[in-house]
């Protein structure tokens, strides 16, 4: 059973960085298609970040490009998001996704399992 913890979600003002982990258990994580999703309120969750494949291809949504940098470390089971020069548009729930596979995917329901979501607020 696929489990993944996310943390590092707060407060934090306009211009400043946050760094969100995920932590999965119950998978091969190297064999794992891995995503950042954020729902920001009254909004559906659309995906920011993309991570797969043997050479950790990448996709980013364009608001974030330049700013948020996805990676993982295969052999602590974690994923990251490192978010630099928030913006108060950035505020929302953060979620990380996990479906089997080596292909960049970006819809939601292209993904099967789900973490619980870290809160993140950016004030201006």
């Amino acid at each position: 059973q696929v489990q993944l913890v996310e943390s590092g979600g707060g407060l934090v003002q306009a211009g400043g960085s946050l760094t969100l982990s995920c932590a999965a258990s119950g998978l091969t994580f190297s064999e794992y298609s891995m995503a950042w999703f954020r729902q920001a309120p009254g909004k559906e969750r659309t995906s920011i970040a993309a991570i797969a494949g043997p050479y950790d291809s990448t996709y980013y949504e364009t608001s974030v490009q330049g700013r948020f940098t996805i990676s993982r470390d295969n052999a602590a089971n974690i994923l990251y998001l490192r978010m630099n020069s928030l913006k108060p548009e950035d505020t929302g729930v953060y979620y990380c996704a996990a479906e089997r596979g080596l292909v960049i995917a970006t819809t939601a329901a292209s993904y099967r399992d789900w973490g619980q979501g870290t809160q993140v607020i950016v004030s201006s």
